[in-house]
């Protein structure tokens, strides 16, 4: 008996012992970025957001920064910058273009195309909340964190044997910023709270128990700032005393206490400004001062916890995990870190959610974070691949909803580009240049060199069809078709013959950003560059699909597919590259950030080891001679151009090459700033969402006729499983992985129909038995081959052989709703 007693009591301290454990690995597991130090400068500051409004926590002891910005806070007002002096030079232009006189083309398309007003307006910040803290600059046993799990900040430390914590949240379902200030004992919260900004006119005002300031945004390059701004506070405190006095809440010895922040704007939409600003705000902070911060905090946790949780991602974890993310982000390339790179993963999900929700603007160049009335590239949206960059994850990995802004925009874009199509151009349907606000503006900026790309409109209509190809959903498809039909429609007018080769080319047009060989070398304007193709190509032969699934307009798919034959294949250097240009002017010692004439790898699928062989070893070529390291976005492209290339240690490479610390003091170079935001430098978080994608490539593809799993697996990733990831045909998978090799695979399929699998590893059904091998063509539309010209390839060029890896593949009949598991033999 007393033996009994004995093993008993042995077998519960063992579990206590192993709970406890469990309980600590979970602590140092959680997805978490935590610091041992507040921030001192911006890019430590940690980012909260609810799509509207955006703040980012400093976590000071001794005074609490909360930058603030709320979506539609721009300069400006509604306008267009389209303009009628581009159409009587443009024959010139092309002329100049044609003959060889680059230089002459492109100073005479930045005097009379480009923008003749303004050149596109800022977002801009809101400003800044401050609560100081009496007593608490000597402060001990500091943390700070913000964890991704539930989209909260959270801040502790100790002052006088007292341990003081902050909780901060930007409120999804009420629509506030959020704060609750709490001790280890009664009647320890002191502080005082004001708001400012760096506008020039601003009004502070006191109204009972509130403050509230207000303003207009900034007039720019001449265009009038009409957004007139309003953000409100107030507070709650449990016990001790509240004072709300010339702007400034005091609260004296309270146990605990909450404050509550609103912001809203006059903007209605692109064209509108006639919301009441006072009365939005006052309503806000009105609901939500009904509740205490626990219910805001369930509700908000609840609904951020509804689109994050749907996928998962396990690389195994080890000591690293335990050091400060701003370390690990310092030691990655040196040392075996896994969970960090799931860390990163989910937190470019974690700023998609905070930073894009359904009824509201699309993430800009930085997302909504900014703390600057003029900040670099005025934190628009940049269309020559930024903006699209941004969404590069959102059906990938499950945040379709995300979606939905990015979508907005396209169908306000295409009422504003018909309008600059018809004036600038002659031409019908609707264009987009390299550059877009809040406004709409689809006229060229800047200056030719950067801003002469009349292509916007088929990239932003690759990103729709490719979120049909996802969801699968037809009345999605007749939304969209007139969109995508009228960018077809620009090109079709807009395309000329070059006399040299008589091809259809655009033109002025150039490989973004990026200076040729010609003349002096310092011209980027150029006719029928290699990106330009590829987007046209895709917009064509998307839209002609489109039609043939709506049952519509044969006619024009017959104009699209006639069009398309007249229309340059792509073509190999003397290099054995990919060119860039029409003409073979590519330099291997070139290491431009943009890597443009590789949108054919990705995100496009027009080049593939299996279809296209040669193209696929000159895209290789091409980016071994770009180099790895660059821009932040630069590197989060090219993961995912590696990914395309099936190497998965090479996309590792430039994972690593991202996650390098840059701090204050680094005036050059790329990498990820200690709060894991995107350096490009500056900040911009197109790099955040292009690496969670390519994150996501390494891991499954579905460009190419199957759902392929493992494509670009790394050898450290050798054990893992990911769960939720979407497939294109709306398939969701599940992957676990042993040994580099699928040890189980679930599928969820949304659709009856085909599913095509393919594998490194051979599988077998659950049951048991064996996998029916695929033959020909997929018979899902959803999969479908893409016919490419066979390239134009110089004498001069020495490709290696494509080394074909080799794979399983099934066939497996599947049932919408229904959930399918295999494991690996």
């Amino acid at each position: 008996m007393m033996l009994k007693i004995k093993i008993n009591y042995i077998y519960r301290i063992a579990l206590c012992f192993f709970a406890f454990q469990n309980l600590l690995a979970q602590e140092s597991t959680g997805l978490k970025l935590w610091y041992n130090e507040p921030a001192e400068i911006w890019n430590e500051a940690l980012p909260l957001g609810n799509g509207r409004l955006g703040a980012m926590v400093f976590g000071d002891p001794a005074v609490e920064r909360l930058q603030l910005n709320e979506e539609t806070i721009w300069a400006g007002s509604p306008n267009s910058n389209s303009h009628d002096e581009a159409l009587p030079v443009l024959p010139k232009v092309r002329q100049l273009i044609f003959e060889g006189n680059y230089a002459e083309a492109q100073e005479l398309a930045t005097e009379k195309i480009m923008s003749q007003t303004n050149n596109g307006m800022p977002y801009q910040t809101f400003g800044s909340v401050y609560i100081s803290f009496p007593g608490h600059q000597d402060y001990t046993n500091y943390y700070r964190d913000l964890d991704i799990n539930d989209a909260i900040a959270k801040v502790h430390y100790d002052v006088n044997g007292i341990t003081y914590t902050r909780e901060i949240l930007t409120a999804f379902k009420d629509q506030v910023i959020a704060l609750k200030l709490s001790a280890s004992q009664p009647g320890a919260i002191t502080c005082n709270v004001f708001m400012n900004s760096p506008f020039d006119k601003t009004l502070t005002a006191t109204e009972k128990n509130e403050v509230s300031l207000s303003g207009t945004t900034s007039t720019w390059e001449d265009q009038k700032g009409r957004v007139k701004f309003m953000g409100r506070m107030e507070a709650k405190n449990e016990g001790g005393k509240l004072a709300v006095k010339n702007g400034i809440i005091s609260i004296e010895n309270a146990d605990s206490a909450t404050l509550y922040i609103s912001i809203a704007t006059n903007f209605k939409n692109y064209q509108e400004l006639t919301e009441d600003q006072e009365a939005k705000s006052k309503s806000y902070l009105n609901n939500a001062t009904l509740k205490d911060f626990e219910t805001i905090k369930a509700d908000h946790t609840a609904y951020y916890k509804s689109f994050f949780d749907r996928v998962s991602l396990d690389l195994g974890i080890t000591e690293a995990a335990k050091e400060t993310t701003d370390e690990r982000i310092q030691k990655f390339s040196e040392q075996y870190d896994p969970q960090l790179a799931a860390l990163y993963f989910q937190f470019g999900r974690y700023l998609l959610i905070s930073s894009s929700q359904p009824g509201g603007q699309p993430a800009n160049l930085q997302g909504i974070w900014n703390d600057m009335l003029f900040p670099p590239w005025e934190s628009k949206y940049t269309m020559n691949i930024n903006a699209e960059m941004n969404y590069w994850p959102a059906e990938l990995t499950n945040l379709s909803e995300m979606h939905e802004p990015f979508i907005q925009m396209a169908k306000e874009l295409s009422i504003t580009g018909h309008e600059t199509a018809k004036q600038m151009y002659d031409a019908a349907g609707w264009v987009l240049h390299h550059n877009t606000d809040i406004w709409r503006i689809t006229g060229p900026v800047d200056y030719a060199a950067s801003g002469m790309w009349p292509t916007g409109s088929a990239w932003v209509s690759q990103d729709l069809w490719e979120r049909y190809l996802y969801i699968g959903d037809q009345e999605y498809l007749k939304e969209i078709y007139p969109i995508i039909k009228g960018a077809a429609t620009f090109f079709l007018d807009f395309m000329i013959t070059d006399p040299e080769s008589g091809y259809l080319v655009v033109t002025p047009s150039s490989s973004p950003e990026n200076t040729h060989a010609a003349e002096d070398g310092k011209s980027t304007i150029a006719a029928g560059t290699t990106m330009d193709n590829q987007l046209v190509f895709d917009l064509f032969t998307n839209t002609i699909r489109a039609t043939h699934i709506l049952n519509e307009d044969k006619a024009f798919a017959e104009k699209l597919q006639n069009t398309l034959a007249k229309m340059s294949p792509m073509r190999i250097g003397k290099h054995s590259q990919l060119q860039e240009w029409m003409q073979d002017w590519d330099d291997p010692e070139d290491h431009h950030r943009h890597v443009s004439h590789l949108y054919g790898l990705f995100p496009s699928n027009q080049i593939s080891p299996s279809k296209t062989p040669k193209l696929f070893e000159a895209a290789k070529n091409s980016l071994n001679y770009r180099g790895d390291e660059s821009t932040g976005w630069s590197m989060g492209w090219k993961v995912n151009l590696w990914a395309r290339l099936q190497d998965g240690n090479h996309a590792y490479k430039l994972l690593q090459d991202q996650l390098s610390l840059v701090l204050p003091d680094q005036r050059k170079g790329g990498g990820t700033y200690p709060n894991m935001l995107d350096a490009h430098q500056p900040f911009q978080i197109d790099g955040n969402f292009g690496c969670t994608a390519g994150i996501a490539e390494m891991l499954m593809q579905s460009h190419e006729g199957a759902i392929q799993l493992l494509p670009a697996l790394p050898d450290v990733w050798s054990d893992g499983a990911i769960t939720g990831l979407i497939a294109r045909g709306g398939y969701e998978i599940d992957l676990s992985w042993k040994k580099n090799k699928i040890s189980e695979l679930k599928i969820k399929a949304r659709y009856d129909g085909n599913c095509r699998i393919r594998s490194k590893t051979s599988l077998k059904a659950s049951n048991g038995k064996s996998l029916k091998r695929a033959k020909g063509s997929n018979p899902n539309s959803f999969f479908y081959d893409v016919k490419v010209k066979a390239p134009i390839i110089s004498a001069e060029a020495n490709l290696d052989k494509v080394k074909k890896p080799r794979y399983y593949e099934y066939d497996v009949p599947v049932k919408a709703g229904e959930t399918y598991t295999f494991y690996g033999n």
